[in-house]
């Protein structure tokens, strides 16, 4: 099933991301591969194992938010809720976030293919990641009624589909559909 597909590392070369960077080191240091539910869990913080405390990753959101801050994407403002500061990271570059709502709008519009093994594969990362974040209505809230329908409907019927099926069909797109198969687990 995509549920227990293994990580296996193909290549340690550096990415230029520390957060990605430190990922690779954790992978590379598993004696046994570990299942994508297993990584995802580790690298979110979203579970504790004491087995595996030297593969978690530490302050992943906050780090995240740094690194999108210093490439200029979000700015970080502190905003007082009743009793307490809180820091939170708005965008700040709003063209970088328009482009991304603009490439996921033309790939379920006017580039659909109707097939996700042709789908660019960037483009579906991106489709499953903003369905996992629940910020999918958002990227179509500004189409035409007409349009939105489409676009969510398209977008309803692929994320629809098995996850063990099309991971058996992919060619090089497997870890996606194993990683919708761990958000929709």
């Amino acid at each position: 099933s995509a549920l227990s597909f293994q990580v296996l590392l193909k290549s340690d070369a550096p990415t230029g991301d520390v957060l990605l960077d430190e990922t690779l080191r954790h992978i590379k240091a598993t004696e046994s591969a570990e299942t994508v539910q297993t990584w995802i869990d580790l690298l979110t913080g979203e579970t504790w194992n004491p087995f595996k405390l030297q593969y978690q990753l530490r302050n992943v959101r906050e780090r995240i938010a740094k690194a999108l801050v210093e490439k200029g994407i979000l700015t970080t403002e502190k905003q007082n809720f009743l009793l307490f500061d809180m820091t939170t990271h708005p965008v700040s570059n709003a063209t970088e976030k328009q482009r991304l709502v603009k490439k996921l709008q033309e790939s379920m519009l006017e580039r659909w293919v109707n097939d996700p093994h042709r789908m660019d594969r960037r483009t579906l990362a991106l489709l499953v990641l903003a369905h996992s974040s629940d910020v999918l209505e958002n990227v179509f809230a500004s189409l035409a009624d007409d349009k939105y329908d489409v676009a969510m409907n398209r977008t309803k019927d692929l994320l629809d589909m098995d996850p063990e099926v099309e991971a058996a069909k992919a060619r090089g797109a497997e870890m996606i559909w194993a990683v919708l198969a761990a958000f929709n687990k």
